[in-house]
């Protein structure tokens, strides 16, 4: 048996999206954002973010239209941002669907509920947010389903919110995500 450093999956190279291959050049800290409370917690880890300074500052995300995360976001009108470290990288995979979590994600940490959803306990930096609901009722998405918050944009829904509190703590060992892969950050 061998075994490639090659994902098995990856599109082939000539078939590449390059709008794609752009961004995934670009490289982020990978953040995970959790709605609810209780059995209708949700979340997702989302790498194409933006944090704008302001008054009042503002975040902005783009979001898989069918994410669990739009449907927490509508319910409740606020989100946990929090920022992962390279300690979280199997949690960022649970949340993102492509690792196994018997019970669901977020039996795989502690968790404190805050007044914008649940907070990853030792999350090094995070944020409270309370999203914008453009217009005055439902929007139609991508999916063409009714939703509140966030807007399509390309592939994506974008949501936009305002940050109303930021906790910044510790920072060990951020958790990058750069060409469809995590990379441990140099010391």
């Amino acid at each position: 048996m061998t075994i490639s450093s090659e994902h098995p999956f990856a599109t082939p190279e000539g078939e590449r999206n390059p709008v794609r291959r752009l961004r995934g050049r670009v490289g982020a800290t990978v953040s995970l954002w959790t709605a609810g409370a209780g059995p209708q917690r949700v979340g997702l880890t989302v790498s194409s973010y933006l944090v704008a300074d302001g008054d009042p500052a503002r975040v902005l995300a783009l979001v898989h239209p069918d994410a669990d995360l739009l449907e927490g976001l509508d319910e409740t009108g606020s989100a946990v941002l929090q920022l992962l470290e390279w300690r979280h990288r199997d949690l960022a995979e649970a949340f993102a669907g492509l690792f196994p979590a018997p019970g669901g994600p977020f039996r795989m940490a502690q968790w404190e509920q805050t007044d914008w959803g649940p907070r990853l306990v030792g999350a090094g930096a995070w944020a409270g947010v309370r999203l914008d609901r453009p217009g005055t009722g439902p929007r139609a998405d991508a999916g063409g389903s009714a939703r509140a918050v966030g807007r399509p944009v390309g592939w994506s829904v974008l949501v936009e919110g305002v940050i109303e509190h930021v906790v910044i703590g510790q920072e060990e060992a951020p958790l990058v995500h750069r060409r469809g892969r995590y990379q441990r950050p140099p010391r």
